[in-house]
This record gives C-alpha cells, structure tokens and sequence, in this order.
C-alpha cells in the first residue's frame, strides 16, 4: 500500500462486550434469568394448591421483575447485579479511614467506645521510591509523562508512520500498561503575579498599559471559565517474583520496570512526543492531585535524602 494512502480500519464499538451465546444473552444473564425462572417454577409448584391465583400472582411478579432488572439492566456501565454486589459492598464498608498500615488498635478496656472503630486506609501504593519507582502490594509501578501531537494536520503518509511506530511500541509490551488521559485545572495566579512583577520595569509606557490589560484579562479569563490541562500519563506495571527475599525482589522487580520505562521514553521521542520518566517529587504530587483534585497543594514531602530547610532565617 502507498504511503500516501490514509490508514483506515473498522474497530466494532462492541469490542469489549462478553459473548453473546444464546437469545441474544450472554452467559450471565442467562444464569441469572435461569435462576430467576427455576426459583418462581419453585413458588407456584409448592403453593399453586394452597394460594388463590392473585397473592401467586403478587408473589411471582415481583421475583419475575427483580431477576428481569439484574439480568437486563445497566446502571453507571455495569450490569445491575454487579452494581447491587458494588453498593452492598459499600454499605457494608466503613465510612471512617484511617491511615494506619500496622491496623487500628482496640481501645482499653476503662474507656467505653461509642460506635465502631475506623478502618485502616488501604492505598494501592504502598512507598515511593527515590527513584520515583511506585511500591504496589503486588509489584512496581513507574509513571511516564508524554504530550500530545496533531495527528489529523499531518499528512497520509505521516500518519501511517505515527500509527506504524505506535504500532510497534504496542507490540513489544509483555506486561499491563495503563494509558491515563486526565484533566487538571488551571490557576492563571503565578502568571498574573509574574505579569504585574514586571510590568513596572517595562521600557515604555504603552508597554506598561498593554500589561496591565492582559492582566485584566487573565483575571476576567480564570473568574468567568473553568480552565483545564490535559495530561497523558503511561503506568508501567512489573509484578513481583514469587520466590526470593522481599527485598531483593523488590528491587530487581524496579529495574526491570524503570528499564521498561526508559524503553517506552526512547520510542516514544522518535513519534515527535515529549516524554519524562517521573522522578519521586513529581510522582508525588501526581498521586497528590489525583486523590485530592483541586486542592491546595504548596509543599512535597522531602525524599529520606534530602534535607529540610527553611526560605526565612532562623533568630
């Protein structure tokens, strides 16, 4: 094929729907839908004799249209009977967490405990290493940041180039690779101090005016839109070995993903992206904005090799 000619593929929008195999029901439904059935045959065969036709009738229905809405039904993307399992889950959680890896200790025995104790926060990430590597329960993860490009202003045979090399990329993975595409919001606050710092040293005057106009509209621009960033991250995942200490499995589990990572960084460039292997300080603040989007985060925590320092001096 020319290279000139645009690479054009059908993908069904159903890919990732289970099989249908009988009636137009996947292999779920119909257990549920056969349980259902089995469980109101059940009811009518051991009161048909005993119940006038319409309490059968209030008692059926009811089974009939609960069994109907957790086969069939869909709510948030997930089938009904997987939301129900979800929100019992959920009910049954506690509301309270605590961060405390060692377990919530019981209270003594003078002191009377009103309501139940909090639960223990378990986090998917247990540490971050000072190589920015991710301590997971169950292996290592390292995250790479990349940017964006404009495939649709390039040319036919620039495109099947991105999508071959993309292609290929894709081919060398052995392991899970997550691509996370998420929007953070803007604050125009540094810009705008930045802008007003200097405008006062300006050589001229209509420089000076024209400043502060393009500060009235920074500020007219973050109080009347909500302004995002995009940012597209890559997670390279790495599981643990079963045998050897913990340690040095560890460890060698960290290389392993980092060697993949520095791969993933060096393919990457070659399609025209800007990509960085996160360090530890900007994996932080990653896991920080994404469990507290939006929130007011000034300071990182300090890595165990660095030293804490204050910007005032000390009387």
């Amino acid at each position: 094929m020319p290279d000139d000619d645009p690479l054009i593929t059908r993908i069904p929008a159903d890919v990732d729907q289970p099989d249908k195999i009988a009636f137009g029901l996947t292999v779920r439904q119909l257990v549920i839908v056969a349980l259902t059935g089995g469980l109101a045959a059940g009811i009518y065969y051991l009161f048909h004799n005993v119940l006038p036709v319409l309490i059968l009738a209030a008692l059926l229905l009811p089974v009939i249209a609960v069994g109907t809405a957790l086969a069939l039904g869909r709510r948030d993307g997930l089938s009904l009977d997987q939301f129900a399992v979800a929100a019992w889950v959920f009910a049954r959680s506690s509301k309270r967490l605590v961060t405390a890896p060692e377990g919530v200790a019981e209270p003594p025995r003078w002191c009377r405990l009103r309501g139940k104790l909090p639960a223990p926060l378990r986090l998917p990430v247990r540490a971050i290493r000072t190589d920015g590597a991710l301590e997971l329960s169950e292996g290592v993860a390292v995250l790479v940041e990349t940017s964006t490009l404009s495939f649709h202003l390039r040319t036919p045979g620039e495109q099947n180039a991105l999508v071959g090399a993309f292609g290929r990329w894709l081919n060398s993975l052995d392991a899970p690779v997550q691509i996370l595409v998420r929007a953070k919001p803007i604050d125009l606050g540094h810009l705008i101090d930045g802008t007003a710092r200097h405008a006062e040293d300006l050589p001229h005057p209509a420089l000076t005016h024209a400043a502060a106009e393009h500060i009235e509209f920074l500020h007219h621009l973050g109080a009347t839109t909500d302004l995002l960033a995009r940012q597209v991250l890559i997670v390279l995942r790495e599981h643990q070995p079963a045998n050897g200490r913990r340690a040095v499995r560890r460890d060698a589990c960290a290389a392993v993903v980092l060697r993949r990572a520095a791969e993933t960084e060096h393919i990457l460039a070659a399609l025209g992206l800007t990509t960085r292997v996160l360090d530890a300080s900007a994996a932080h603040r990653i896991l920080t904005e994404c469990l507290d989007p939006g929130g007011w985060h000034p300071f990182t925590a300090a890595r165990p090799d660095e030293l804490i320092t204050s910007s005032e001096a000390c009387p």
